[in-house]
């Protein structure tokens, strides 16, 4: 035991030395531009009221669930909602789970067996890779949206084949090109899946849905801790699917459910966002004006996720730092979180956030790049 502390030592002074030692701080006040709440719901008063009136109503809703869903867990309202989301995205079948993390590791490591192959986008979230570990499947590499890559080991492959892609890549905020992807999938008999975390709410329901690709994926994964500001997740799926993921997906069946309140709390978040059409449309607006400023990023115009590149991690920091000092809350990501040499700095952009402060954001970003 003394041997590993030494060691555990050791790697977290290193961390310290290049300045990428994690360490978990009090909340800060500031203007933000480091969350996901990408539409203000977890800030936003109403939405907090209507949950209020909710629990008021039914205090039972704060109650815990007591158990798995397979055992004394299960509820009207979680079936409820899986029934509203499965119509509101147009697959036959949801599956809720209490975090998108979570609901990856059911999916990779339950559906593919020791036959078959997983191809995942290099950038795919650590969920995936996390889950890819617990299936007897391979799991192989292709090139951040490289169709051309991505064909070419397919074409290599004698088995079944599982491709795994995200919608808007969290680091780089850029977007896969899902439908010369599901293409691929269709031509070479692979089943897709796409998480959605940051898609969702930002792009309506969801870039599966505004391309109608319902029947050319197999999982969609649509996570709730961003645009919606709530928690948990949802598998859309077909009915077999979901029945498979049920009986063995260890992550689903040896997981005490989450209380009511979570479910609902989603629910009542689709049903807000339906009633407030203009938060996407705002946060666009703003998106823009951050573009205008003729900052470089690899992201995407459209994309709440701006990277800004800056591959000295002490150059960053002291902008971090510089940010921080002028009210404004960022997030710098060092690797191994991203590759060595394309550390940077990530702004999330909100339907909240003003002109103003957009513009003094890039202002002393431009000072430092």
């Amino acid at each position: 035991m003394l041997k590993n502390i030494i060691q555990f030592q050791e790697a977290l002074c290193k961390r310290k030395k290049t300045g990428t030692l994690r360490t978990l701080k009090p909340k800060a006040e500031g203007v933000d531009f480091y969350s996901n709440d990408y539409l203000g719901l977890a800030k936003s008063k109403e939405f907090q009221n209507i949950m209020l009136e909710k629990i008021s109503e039914n205090p039972q809703l704060l109650s815990g669930s007591t158990g798995s869903r397979l055992i004394s867990g299960n509820s009207n309202i979680v079936t409820f909602t899986e029934d509203f989301i499965a119509e509101k995205h147009r697959f036959s079948s949801a599956l809720l789970f209490p975090s998108g993390y979570n609901a990856n590791l059911a999916l990779f490591s339950t559906l593919p067996d020791r036959h078959d192959t997983i191809i995942v986008d290099e950038h795919i979230h650590r969920s995936v890779h996390d889950a890819c570990k617990m299936s007897n499947a391979r799991k192989l590499k292709f090139r951040h949206n490289d169709i051309e890559h991505l064909e070419s080991i397919l074409k290599k492959q004698e088995g079944y084949c599982y491709i795994a892609i995200e919608s808007l890549y969290s680091m780089e905020g850029d977007l896969a090109p899902i439908r010369e992807i599901a293409e691929l999938a269709k031509q070479y008999e692979a089943d897709l899946i796409v998480d959605e975390a940051h898609a969702f709410g930002v792009f309506g329901n969801g870039l599966v849905d505004q391309y109608g690709l319902q029947d050319q994926v197999t999982a969609n994964v649509i996570t709730y801790g961003k645009a919606l500001g709530a928690h948990g997740a949802a598998i859309l799926c077909n009915d077999i699917v979901k029945s498979y993921l049920i009986n063995f997906a260890s992550p689903f069946i040896y997981t005490t459910s989450a209380q009511d309140f979570q479910w609902m709390s989603i629910k009542t978040g689709y049903d807000f966002l339906e009633d407030h059409r203009e938060l996407p449309v705002q946060l666009q607006k703003n998106i823009e004006i951050f573009r205008s400023q003729g900052l470089e990023s690899p992201s995407f115009e459209t994309s709440p996720v701006q990277a800004i590149i800056i591959p000295d991690n002490r150059k960053l920091n002291s902008l971090q730092e510089t940010l921080s000092e002028e009210g404004f809350l960022t997030y710098a990501i060092y690797s191994p979180t991203v590759k060595e040499n394309t550390e940077r700095l990530r702004i999330c952009l909100h339907s909240f956030n003003t002109e103003t402060g957009i513009i003094r954001l890039t202002e002393i970003i431009k000072d430092f790049t």
